[in-house]
């Protein structure tokens, strides 16, 4: 058979879709604890403290959906030739959801058996499985649970293939990724393309993060004999891998192998292992099965990184997976990234694009050798992955893709409008194999502002907006409470922050309003202040219930209980019985000592839809109230196994 790309549905119980919430995020993310000692290149050392976004905006949070499943027909776009059948959720960030080896009917994936968002992305939804394709910061993308355009081009043999691209708004990217199965390929091959627009460089942050099913006998391999590991307790470290640094690697017997790191399924604790890959050495990364068969990826040379990620066997990792996937669906990840860790940020020049093509397919090798010593498994693995996709072949399909034509691009689905925005303002150019379409209603006060000068007055306020011409033309207009408000938005996303009080400090005195008044307590010096501000933002605007979840949390921040319980009190039912407020609903009578009432919330139940990864705040709210008995397993998240 020839390749064929078609649109179907997938069948799937599945949670509704995560919408966007209204207030922009102002928090950016984090530089992490390191030691310097474990950047033993010059340019890692640079890349780690390069690049961190003092906020997350123009985006705002998607925490607005439930763990209430019903059966789903999802929109797809499936890839198929004679060996492979792929299947991607183009609402779900292009997802590579499902990887099929037709053969043997092999899912070569952890194909989610369920669509459940959880707290895990930049913006809070996210989804496990699959292959996510992971742009922007340190962390899960902002377009993770969001659409992505998607039109049908041709290689120049007439291979289809299907290309999906957004505009990424924060770093303000062109992201595409392009994925083909050429006939009789044993490997589906994706094309990837990070294009800067701007005369002036940009961070960049690439992952893609592929989940694969783990068993007891699963080994993770790659070219490698030391990681950098994070074991969500304490700093960043180069070990010897895959035995851990306490272990001798080279006196290292039978008797040893439970301090085999390779082998996810034998360790307690969540993990992250960087592989320290040698600049001479092919990239890639596989996991194996017992008969030494399984998924291998592997790339052209400018995807440096790979990762292995394992949830652990501890109680609290099994009820994460539980939580994300249901019973029995154990994954663990293999990532291939841009950086050597994923703590680090690249600098994409001014008007460049940097690409590279990746491979996926099944990988089979002498099981003996494959689960024999590391250099055994190694040689066994490379050797394996040269007759199935020789490296020329990837340099042969980097050099094929700006061939890749279309008269007019065949429109398998829409993403956002911000693209079709940023082409009406000159800020980035159209490309005819790229069609971004037209504005939606989203950008429209936009548009107007870039047509009259003058942003519209709305309430509530205009989706955020970035970027330097956007702060040109607000600069020299913003004169209402709604334009000032934007303005100290964009201001704070370039890191002026004093600009960004001067704008918000204008526009509450142009008209009070809950959304100036919010930002101004992301600038507060004290946590006090910030509670004060913020609980004058919930009483100007009490309905908005994201609002209040942040006023709470701003009030226990200050120490401030039973301020919280009394806000607690005036709201309505459906707000009260919320799990986040219910949570902090017990967190606040444990701070008051009425040690009764968290029992009765913990007992009658509290299930937080959004609890965010590595939040321990069940387990200890359990452990508060209830000190002589152990962690009920729904309650237990703790990723660290203490």
């Amino acid at each position: 058979m020839s390749t064929h790309l078609r649109r179907d549905v997938l069948p799937v119980e599945g949670a509704a879709d995560p919408v966007s919430g209204r207030l922009p995020i102002l928090r950016g993310i984090a530089r992490p604890g390191f030691d310097a000692a474990v950047a033993p290149y010059p340019d890692m050392a640079r890349n780690l403290d390069y690049g961190r976004p003092p906020t997350l905006l123009p985006y705002t949070t998607q925490d607005s959906y439930t763990r209430e499943r019903t059966p789903r027909e999802l929109p797809s776009l499936v890839l198929e030739n004679e060996v492979l059948t792929a299947t991607f959720l183009p609402d779900y960030g292009g997802r590579l959801w499902s990887l099929v080896h037709r053969p043997t009917g092999r899912e070569l994936l952890h194909r989610n058996p369920i669509l459940q968002p959880a707290n895990l992305a930049l913006r809070d939804a996210w989804l496990a499985g699959g292959v996510e394709w992971n742009i922007g910061g340190t962390g899960h993308w902002p377009l993770t649970c969001s659409p992505l355009h998607a039109v049908r081009l041709n290689a120049p043999d007439g291979t289809p293939v299907l290309r999906m691209y957004e505009f990424e708004r924060m770093r303000r990217v062109v992201m595409t990724v392009d994925a083909w199965l050429p006939e009789g390929s044993p490997a589906l091959m994706v094309h990837v393309s990070l294009h800067n627009p701007a005369e002036t460089p940009t961070p960049v942050y690439w992952w893609s993060n592929i989940a694969v099913p783990q068993g007891p006998d699963v080994r993770v391999v790659a070219p490698a004999k030391r990681a950098f590991h994070f074991d969500y307790t304490a700093q960043l470290k180069l070990i010897d891998f895959p035995q851990n640094a306490a272990t001798d690697t080279a006196a290292a017997t039978d008797a040893d192998s439970a301090a085999d790191q390779s082998y996810p399924a034998r360790f307690p604790a969540a993990a992250d292992f960087f592989m320290d890959i040698p600049s001479d050495e092919r990239r890639w990364i596989a996991a194996l099965d017992t008969n030494g068969s399984g998924l291998v990826q592997t790339s052209t040379d400018r995807l440096i990184g790979r990762k292995l990620f394992q949830w652990g066997v501890g109680a609290g990792g099994q009820r994460w997976q539980e939580w994300l996937s249901g019973p029995d669906a154990e994954y663990i990840e293999i990532q291939a990234g841009l950086a050597r860790t994923q703590l680090e940020h690249l600098e994409l020049p001014g008007g460049a694009t940097w690409e590279w093509v990746e491979a996926y397919g099944l990988l089979e090798a002498d099981a003996a050798l494959v689960h024999g010593t590391w250099d055994e498994s190694r040689s066994a693995v490379s050797d394996a992955l040269e007759k199935l996709i020789p490296c020329a072949s990837l340099d042969a399909a980097l050099a094929a893709t700006p061939h890749f034509t279309s008269p007019t691009p065949d429109s398998l689905h829409r993403g956002s409008g911000w693209g079709a925005l940023e082409i009406a303002s000159g800020a980035l150019p159209g490309d005819a194999l790229r069609p971004f379409g037209s504005c939606d209603a989203e950008q429209q006060p936009w548009l107007e502002l870039l047509q009259t000068r003058r942003l519209p007055a709305s309430e509530p306020p205009a989706s955020p907006i970035t970027g330097p011409l956007w702060r040109t033309l607000l600069e020299a207009s913003a004169d209402d409470w709604h334009a000032l408000y934007h303005l100290g938005l964009i201001r704070l996303a370039d890191d002026d922050r004093d600009g960004a009080r001067e704008a918000w400090t204008r526009s509450l005195a142009d008209r009070p309003n809950a959304w100036a008044q919010r930002a101004l307590a992301h600038l507060a010096d004290t946590p006090d202040e910030a509670a004060t501000l913020t609980l004058a933002a919930h009483h100007l605007l009490p309905d908005l219930r994201e609002l209040t979840i942040e006023t709470l949390k701003a009030l226990l921040t200050a120490d401030r209980p039973t301020d919280a319980l009394e806000v607690i009190s005036t709201l309505p039912p459906e707000h009260r019985n919320h799990g986040r407020i219910r949570l902090y609903n017990a967190e606040a009578a444990l701070a008051t000592g009425d040690i009764d009432q968290v029992r009765r919330l913990l007992d009658e139940g509290i299930t937080v839809d959004n609890l965010q990864e590595g939040e321990a705040s069940l387990d200890l709210l359990w452990l508060a109230a209830h000190p002589d008995q152990p962690v009920p397993p729904h309650y237990d998240f703790r990723m660290s196994g203490s």
